[in-house]
């Protein structure tokens, strides 16, 4: 199966380190990152899609991303 994450933080250290982890899991980046400004939060905030192909299992629903 081949499996889709969107993650998202703020423009701050722990953006890295979520994408640093996620790399470090086997995940592999999927396109440029993206930086957006969120009204609510008056803050910067820094997104990046991530890919993983993982053999011998189905995707569903129920799927938890963050496990693999």
């Amino acid at each position: 199966m081949k499996l889709y994450r969107f993650l998202s933080a703020p423009d701050d250290s722990s953006f890295c380190h979520k994408v640093t982890a996620a790399l470090n899991k086997g995940w592999h980046l999927f396109g440029s990152p993206t930086y957006a400004y969120d009204k609510r939060t008056k803050s910067m905030r820094c997104g990046q899609a991530v890919v993983k192909d993982v053999e011998g299992q189905e995707y569903g629903p129920d799927t938890k991303l963050s496990d693999w």
